[in-house]
């Protein structure tokens, strides 16, 4: 009762395959395809991933300007 048999499947591709058109259903199935493998490669690829890095530390005057704001408050 819970659980679809092979006819169901069936039928329901049928449906959708009417509703959408073969050719539509192709052309998404290429871009998922696509952007899965873009996916994938910028997931692989070191050179592409940003790095995050913390700002530098304040030198000179500007340490202790920024350190009077931060009192201030």
């Amino acid at each position: 009762m819970g659980g679809f048999s092979i006819w169901h499947w069936l039928i329901l591709l049928v449906i959708v395959a009417l509703v959408f058109g073969t050719k539509r259903l192709r052309n998404i199935g290429e871009d998922v395809g696509q952007a899965i493998k873009g996916f994938r490669k910028g997931m692989s690829d070191p050179d592409n991933q940003a790095q995050l890095k913390a700002d530098p530390p304040a030198q000179g005057e500007n340490a202790k300007s920024q350190s009077d704001k931060v009192d201030s408050h």
